[in-house]
């Protein structure tokens, strides 16, 4: 069996994403991969950022014989195990984790009552409370 590592195409329309993926050489692009290396996003701002590869599997399926395409040679040659952008992509990564807003949450509002049920309400709950002149003339028991 001929292994390739290439890019698995996933996302929407006009919003890309691809795995990189060790896959039979007879399978189709989306097809069933053997194992996924990493990830490449074409739409992250930061150039160095876009891919993220798992370099220890990579030099396996590498040394026993997987040809890697085109656009996955080159990510390999700069994101590799002995990579040129190295740094860079460490650098970038950090910035990006950085720059993520943390959002608070969102505060918990309680349903308005339209001014008909609220007034209603408020009647409801001056019946149900007892008049405090009951409760001033209950005997008190003296503790002697």
């Amino acid at each position: 069996m001929a292994v390739r590592i290439r890019m698995k195409r996933l996302g929407r329309r006009h919003r890309p994403f691809y795995r990189i993926c060790a896959m039979d050489l007879r399978s189709p692009r989306d097809g069933r991969a053997i194992e996924e290396l990493g990830h490449y996003d074409p739409m992250v701002r930061e150039t160095d950022a876009r891919a993220v590869l798992n370099n220890e599997r990579i030099d396996y399926w590498l040394g026993v014989g997987a040809l890697p395409s085109e656009n996955v040679k080159v990510l390999i040659k700069k994101y590799g195990t002995s990579g040129t952008h190295l740094d860079q992509q460490k650098t970038a990564l950090e910035r990006i984790a950085a720059q993520k807003p943390i959002t608070p949450p969102q505060p918990v509002v309680a349903d308005k009552q339209p001014a008909e049920e609220a007034v209603v309400a408020e009647q409801q709950e001056q019946e149900a409370q007892p008049e405090p002149e009951q409760q001033e003339n209950a005997p008190e028991e003296s503790s002697e």
